[in-house]
């Protein structure tokens, strides 16, 4: 499996055809999930085969967006079946690939090791200082795309919700980002509780 070709593939594709109206689903967030993806599978010891199909999987997981925002999902696992042949990768490693992309769906489904991994490494942000801006740039996207136009005030009482009911699933992630996840929610709640 020629992991380094297909990420290439992925990148040039993802650079040259996204819409650039995707503030938050961009390459950016791409190398962030792939970077956070490796940080989490060095913690959690995975190597070898299973970490190249979870590089994978996070490079591709995205790649839907090039032609739809709902269901991107789907079209990321259309994508990633047409494509990773060309790179060595056989149909059985296609499929773990597509499983570990359906699962960053959400409501996340991770029932896996390496969908748990692939999932936190999706949400990394949250347990993050750069969150606030992440999380702005997700808003802006989602006026763009007309997909849920909310103001500050609203945007923040959604965001308050999705935290408080998101859980990572790793240790890892839990030991490095739940207390600053913590610390998010908690002034996403002060800003509410001003007027934001």
């Amino acid at each position: 499996m020629d992991f380094e070709g297909a990420k290439q593939f992925i990148l040039d594709k993802l650079r040259k055809e996204l819409k650039p109206t995707l503030y938050y689903h961009d390459i950016s967030h791409t190398l962030d999930v792939y970077g956070s993806v490796k940080r989490i599978a060095s913690l959690e010891k995975v190597n070898g085969t299973d970490l190249l199909l979870l590089k994978t999987a996070a490079m591709f997981h995205d790649s839907g967006m090039l032609s739809t925002y709902i269901g991107h999902e789907e079209a990321s696992c259309d994508i990633a079946s047409e494509y990773l042949p060309q790179f060595g990768y056989g149909p059985e490693a296609i499929e773990l690939i597509n499983k570990m992309i359906m699962a960053t769906k959400l409501p996340q489904s991770a029932t896996g090791h390496l969908e748990q991994i692939i999932c936190d490494g999706d949400l990394d942000y949250l347990g993050r200082d750069d969150f606030f801006m992440i999380s702005h740039r997700l808003k802006l996207e989602w006026n763009l795309q007309n997909f849920n136009t909310t103001t500050l005030s609203e945007w923040y009482k959604l965001q308050i919700n999705f935290l408080g009911n998101h859980k990572f699933f790793t240790k890892s992630a839990i030991q490095t980002r739940e207390e600053r996840k913590q610390q998010n929610l908690q002034e996403i709640k002060e800003i509410c509780m001003h007027g934001g």
